[in-house]
């Protein structure tokens, strides 16, 4: 019989407990639950020590937690207590629940009015919508597109979802109306980028051989059925911000070149040169195109070989470019005129076309001492066209620095130019000089207007010919004006209106009402009514060379020459024709 001291006794009993727990754990290390086997919890800046003490005490929470009952209801009542208390705040102070978003804005946690003006603010500022054909996309805002969101009503119903989103989330649907017109002014200006032309038969160089291109189909925005869709889809656009465009395939009218393949050849093996003439400055320039550029303008149309209308587009513009140099943009090529006159030298197989270079319209400032009518004499421009540019003002009252608009120089100009003919006629110095190719034709003396009726300077042409015209003025009328005088014009040549249906020309001699003729003399001093009247025989030249569209330019202390031709008329005294 062993006897132990009770001290003894005690420390063999702790000792037993420690062995207990030591092969206790050993015996579970090979039965550890998910539990036991989680990962030592710690923080940033632990040692050891203390992350081993965080690990022990997490692991001792969780078995805990699994093996008493009233651990486990504890957790479960503080976390419901939690929620209660979260999901209260969120009724009490009227906000939206978490996870609930609408047309891509996150709207938890937030009041309604705070909703409201978010999905306002996204809505016209980062939402866009992509409208798309294929591999082609593009972004429109919404209002661009007459879409409106009702954001209230849209947070409201998000308010109205309650716990819904918890936890997978919730989207709801946005209240969104179209306004039928700015939708549809909106797709119909899109269809600039959107359209593309079909393609017909066209040609290319390869070496030096002309081959032809098979035709394509084109592609136009369907308006209408983009419309449907918009309005019968609105909430599922404003959902994905997806829009997908109706297109239409537009076949080409003509798919093989081979039909115009011989004309292309004989259009395309030679040079092509463009003319332009400026007829108010008398000047003339050219452009020539490299086979290449000419065979890319040529298409199979339905009746045979004729001009791609869009192909020469970026031609004409570098050429109206060249034309400013000063950077004023008032020279241009008309494009349709262009069109039309190329088209019709490829289909008479020429190798060359004349173009007629135009001004656009322009403003003038007044300045001290101006006028409606010394407007119209400065600027070469008759005052009732000046008229009729500024309708409802009245010219008579100017101040210095007003703007008047100005049509374009060519109101005067209604005809086709004759560039190789142009009279110059001088009235400071009562003077007509004819030039042909450049070369003096004839000069000769004149007599233009009386101050009261004076004639006026600018740029015009040869409008019409007639062999003998009537004239008058109202000077020649009784006191009662119920009847009036006319004088008869030999050779008359109109060259512009004074007025609708009034107009004033070249002529030769005049036969008065009195019976007096005037014609074999006289001429040199001012006495007409606005026209100008050559010596009878010299009237008769002119009449006979001057062709209409052939090109007067009348010049004085008031207006400058525009053309090298009138530069010289002024600068010199050219010898005159007895």
């Amino acid at each position: 019989m062993n006897v132990y001291e009770p001290g003894q006794r005690r420390r063999n009993k702790a000792r037993e407990r420690y062995m207990v727990r030591q092969n206790k754990r050993s015996s579970m290390a090979g039965n550890m639950s998910w539990r036991d086997k989680l990962p030592d919890v710690s923080l940033p800046g632990m040692n050891g020590d203390a992350r081993a003490r965080v690990g022990i005490i997490f692991r001792d929470f969780f078995w805990y937690l699994t093996h008493s009952v009233s651990v486990l209801l504890g957790v479960v009542v503080i976390g419901l207590v939690i929620f209660g208390l979260y999901a209260g705040s969120h009724v009490t102070s009227g906000r939206i629940f978490p996870n609930v978003w609408a047309s891509g804005v996150y709207l938890g946690d937030m009041t309604v009015e705070e909703a409201t003006a978010a999905l306002n603010d996204a809505w016209n500022t980062s939402v866009q919508i992509q409208l798309v054909d294929g591999d082609r996309v593009w972004k429109a805002q919404p209002a661009q597109l007459g879409m409106q969101i009702d954001a209230q009503k849209t947070a409201e119903a998000a308010r109205n979802v309650g716990m819904s989103g918890i936890p997978m989330g919730w989207g709801i649907k946005p209240v969104v109306s179209i306004d039928f017109n700015t939708a549809q002014n909106y797709l119909l200006d899109l269809t600039s980028d959107t359209d593309s032309p079909p393609y017909n038969a066209g040609y290319t160089w390869q070496g030096d051989q002309l081959v032809g291109l098979p035709g394509r189909d084109g592609r136009m925005l369907d308006v209408a059925q983009a419309m449907d869709t918009l309005t019968n889809d609105t909430v599922t656009i404003a959902e994905t911000r997806r829009l997908n465009l109706a297109m239409s395939n537009i076949p080409p009218d003509n798919n093989d070149p081979k039909d115009a393949l011989a004309d292309a050849q004989a259009v395309a093996g030679k040079p092509f040169t463009l003319y332009g003439y400026d007829p108010f400055k008398d000047q003339s320039v050219s452009w020539s195109t490299s086979r290449e550029v000419l065979a890319s303008w040529l298409e199979a149309g339905p009746d045979g070989l004729t001009l791609r209308d869009d192909a020469y587009s970026a031609f004409l513009e570098a050429q109206n470019h060249s034309l400013n140099a000063d950077g004023s943009e008032l020279r241009y090529l008309d494009p349709i005129e262009t069109k039309d006159r190329i088209r019709q030298a490829i289909n008479d197989k020429k190798s060359d076309v004349h173009l007629r270079i135009r001004y656009r319209p322009t403003t003038y400032t007044v300045i001290g001492g101006d006028t409606g009518f010394r407007i119209a004499r400065k600027t070469g421009i008759p005052f009732f066209l000046i008229q009729e540019a500024n309708a409802g003002r009245d010219l008579g009252k100017l101040s210095i620095g007003d703007m008047v608009n100005l049509p374009t120089r060519d109101v005067t100009l209604p005809l086709d130019p004759v560039p190789d003919k142009r009279i110059v006629v001088d009235l400071d110095k009562q003077t007509l000089a004819a030039f042909e190719n450049g070369q003096l034709k004839y000069s000769w003396l004149i007599s233009s207007g009386l101050d009261d009726y004076p004639t006026s300077p600018g740029i015009y042409q040869v409008l019409n010919h007639e062999d003998v015209a009537a004239g008058s003025s109202f000077t020649l009328c009784n006191e009662g004006g119920g009847s009036c005088g006319q004088w008869e014009m030999n050779w008359f040549m109109g060259m512009y209106e004074v007025g609708p249906g009034l107009m004033n020309g070249f002529h030769g001699g005049v036969l008065l009402p009195n019976g007096r003729f005037l014609g074999d003399g006289g001429v040199g001093t001012p006495f007409t009514f606005g026209c100008v009247m050559s010596r009878d025989d010299q009237g008769k030249i002119l009449y006979d060379w001057a062709t209409d569209g052939t090109m007067v330019e009348i010049i004085s202390s008031e207006f400058a020459p525009q053309s090298d031709l009138g530069q010289m008329v002024l600068a010199q005294d050219l010898p005159l024709q007895a």
